[in-house]
C-alpha cells in the first residue's frame, strides 16, 4: 500500500512472531524482495482499537509513520480488526494514541484524516544536541561544504526542516540527505526536509527520511515542514505541502494537536515464504 507514493508492506500480524527487523531489510529491497519503504504491522491493543509498530528499509524501528497510519486503517478494516462502522479509529502507536477519521469512496477507504498529536520543540523531546531549551529555529548547520539554517521539530519522531531559495530538485539530497541524518547534533538520527515557500500556503518539499533514505512522501515530515512554516509565517493555518509523490493537507494554527489529510491505496496483495 501507498500513501502519496511512501510505500510500505503491511502484514497482519496479530498473533503471529518473526524476525520484523529482518524481514522489514528483506522485503524492502527493491531487487530481491517487494520493494518499499520499510514493513507496517497491525498487531492487537489494550489501549485502542489496534496497534502500529513500523520498520524503516534498514530494519530500524520508529516510531511513527503518517502515511503509514492512514493506510494501515484501511488495512485493519479490511482484515476485520475494526468495524467499518468506527469512526474514528484509535490507533496506538510509538508516539502515543492517535485518532484516524477514514474517507470513504465508492465503498472503501480512499483517504483519511489523522490527528498527529502535538509537535514537540524543546530541543531534548526532539532530540538534538544545543545550547539553552528554546526552539531550534533557523540553527546552522553545516555538511558537504555547505550551510542550512534549519528548524527542529518532533512529531513523535525527529526533523531537521530547512528552507531553501534553491529548487528542492536540484538539491543533491541522496548526498546531503544522509549527512544530515547522522549528523551529530541527532543523537537518535533525524529525517531532513528541505523546502521551497511556493506562497498561497504551498510549500514544495522534498524528504531524505531515517532510516529509508530519499522517499516519494513522508506523512510527519509534512506535518513539521507546515509547522515550521507557521513559526516563520510562511503560511497562514492550513498548508498544502506538496510532495514528489502527491500532496499532503496539513492543518496546526500555531498551539495543539497538528491535523493531516492524504490519500490511500492498495497496491497488490500476496503471500512471502520466510526461509
Amino acid at each position: 500500500m501507498h500513501g502519496a507514493g511512501n510505500d510500505y508492506v503491511y502484514v497482519d500480524a496479530r498473533g503471529q512472531n518473526a524476525d520484523w527487523p529482518a524481514l522489514s531489510v528483506a522485503v524492502s529491497d527493491r531487487h530481491t524482495g517487494i520493494g518499499s519503504d520499510g514493513l507496517i504491522l497491525l498487531l492487537g491493543s489494550d489501549s485502542a482499537d489496534f496497534r502500529m509498530r513500523m520498520f524503516n528499509a534498514d530494519g530500524s524501528e520508529g516510531e511513527m509513520c503518517g502515511n503509514g497510519i492512514r493506510c494501515l486503517t484501511r488495512f485493519a478494516v479490511e482484515h476485520g480488526a475494526v468495524s467499518p462502522e468506527k469512526s474514528p479509529v484509535v490507533v496506538e502507536t510509538g508516539a502515543g494514541n492517535l485518532e484516524v477519521t477514514p474517507v470513504w469512496h465508492d465503498g472503501s477507504i480512499a483517504a483519511a484524516r489523522v490527528s498527529m498529536g502535538m509537535p514537540r520543540l524543546a530541543p531534548h523531546e526532539i532530540p538534538v544536541v544545543v545550547d539553552g531549551d528554546e526552539a531550534v529555529v533557523d540553527h546552522p548547520i553545516t555538511v558537504a561544504s555547505r550551510e542550512f539554517k534549519i528548524t527542529c521539530v518532533s512529531m513523535g519522531n525527529p526533523h531537521a526542516v530547512a528552507f531553501i531559495d534553491e529548487p528542492v530538485d536540484d538539491v543533491r539530497l541522496d548526498e546531503i540527505g544522509p549527512l544530515v541524518e547522522h549528523h551529530p547534533m541527532f543523537p537518535q538520527r533525524v529525517n531532513f526536509e528541505i523546502v521551497n515557500v511556493l506562497g498561497d500556503g504551498r510549500l514544495r518539499t522534498r524528504v531524505w527520511e531515517r532510516g529509508s533514505g530519499l522517499t516519494m512522501a513522508c506523512g510527519t515530515g509534512a506535518c513539521a515542514v507546515a509547522v515550521a512554516a507557521r513559526m516563520h509565517a510562511h503560511t497562514q493555518d492550513r498548508s498544502i505541502v506538496e510532495l514528489p509523490g502527491g500532496n499532503l493537507a496539513i492543518e496546526w494554527p500555531g498551539e495543539g494537536p497538528v491535523m493531516m489529510e492524504g490519500p490511500v491505496a492498495s497496491v497488490f496483495d500476496g503471500e512471502w515464504h520466510c526461509e
